[in-house]
């Protein structure tokens, strides 16, 4: 019943009477509550390439909403965010060649992107100016993104459109939604400075459970540096306490990233470039990122991702951490080895429908990987292919919530 009424409430705020009843400029909110929102569902087919991979159905999904008051001098924020991903996705995932992270059924969950929790994120956050061009920006959230890493993947204007996370999500920004976070952010101009303490834990496998506590054990810090609205760009470290359930070790990552968007508009284009650095035990596992989406109006759009991500041969050839298994205890380092895969991914939509605010598209997209030697064997040789058709519908939406962050929306 509890989950009945979370889906009923979810779909009377993706009403389009809910939706006419959003904030219409970013700037200053109206008395009283104002209300936005954003989301995608996909149905997806699914061809993973190789003898690893799988054809599927799927549907990937999110909504978020914001509600907002402005109260004395600053303004309070409620923000939620949602997925029916444990239902509509499964609790292995979708199939995705190559990638890594979380787990499965007590085992390292490979070749599969995990699905989101039900609950994404939950928290308040607090905005007040304190000096003439100072805001300061508080945020407590159960469930949240913390100062690290570029904005998460389906916030990012560059890969609004793919339906598939990049490889190397957990290099970047997977921790969007830790569990646990508290951050302080001050802005002046162009600069913010912000910082966090959260739970570097990542998710369990019960993904309907609405948190998972635990101690605030892990930090980060973040530059941004935006020169004008349609420039930006962010540097971080964080310091994560054991991130992963079943590899031994801290982690220390390291991200930078730089972003560009053309003049708001029915017409725009969206590109970043991001690399990221996870120091752990056994080494220093690199990503680099590139993605580009361009946005004809209201008819469609083309977009591209390319990627370089750095792997643990092991972990993909048998599903086991190098360093699972006791060796902590004995005090020995064995390190594994390290490859690098690529993949390219280009892409199209062509919008079919826009009643009332929504927003229905088909579109497909192809994968094109370059597999290393030592895992060449386990994936049917040196290439391999993907291929996606999907369909997507969004909700009615004044304001798509593009590049923001639990500390900054873009005005």
């Amino acid at each position: 019943m509890t989950r009945l009424a979370l889906v009923c409430a979810l779909a009377v705020l993706l009403s389009p009477s809910a939706a006419r009843a959003q904030e219409h400029d970013h700037g200053a909110p109206a008395a009283g509550w104002t209300f936005m929102q954003d989301g995608a569902v996909w149905v997806l087919f699914n061809d993973q390439g190789s003898p690893r991979g799988e054809r599927e159905w799927k549907a990937p999904n999110w909504w978020m909403g914001m509600f907002e008051r402005r109260i004395g001098r600053g303004t309070l924020t409620f923000s939620v965010m949602l997925s029916l991903d444990p239902a509509t996705v499964g609790a292995q995932g979708y199939s995705h060649i190559l990638q890594v992270g979380e787990s499965y059924q007590g085992n390292a969950l490979i070749d599969h992107q995990h699905p989101h929790d039900f609950l994404m994120q939950g928290g308040a956050i607090w905005r007040q100016s304190v000096l003439a061009g100072t805001t300061l920006t508080l945020v407590g959230a159960p469930v949240g993104e913390p100062a690290l890493g570029p904005v998460a993947f389906m916030h990012r204007s560059s890969a609004v459109e793919n339906p598939m996370s990049p490889l190397g999500h957990h290099t970047l920004d997977s921790t969007h939604i830790a569990m646990g976070v508290l951050t302080a952010s001050l802005e002046r101009g162009p600069f913010q400075v912000e910082s966090s303490v959260f739970n570097g834990v990542e998710p369990d496998e019960n993904r309907w459970d609405l948190m998972d506590p635990g101690a605030l054990d892990s930090w980060s810090v973040r530059g941004w540096y935006r020169p004008s609205p349609a420039w930006s760009a962010q540097a971080s470290y964080g310091y994560l306490t054991a991130p992963e359930r079943l590899e031994e070790g801290d982690v220390r990552r390291s991200t930078a990233s730089i972003s560009w968007k053309s003049s708001p508009g029915a017409r725009w284009t969206s590109a970043t470039f991001a690399w990221g650095r996870n120091k752990k035990l056994g080494g220093a596992y690199d990503a680099l990122l590139g993605e580009v989406t361009h946005e004809f109006g209201t008819s469609g759009s083309i977009y591209g991702r390319g990627e370089a991500t750095d792997v643990e041969d092991d972990v993909l050839r048998t599903g086991v951490h190098t360093f699972q298994g006791g060796r902590k205890k004995a005090h020995v380092v064995l390190p594994g080895g390290i490859s690098t895969v690529g993949a390219v991914t280009v892409g199209a939509t062509k919008t079919l429908w826009r009643p009332r605010g929504w927003v229905a598209e088909a579109g497909g997209q192809v994968t094109g990987y370059l597999i290393p030697s030592p895992l060449a064997p386990f994936y049917g040789g040196r290439q391999a292919w993907s291929g996606q058709i999907f369909f997507v519908v969004r909700p009615p939406a004044m304001h798509r919530m593009l590049d923001v962050t639990m500390t900054h929306r873009p005005m």
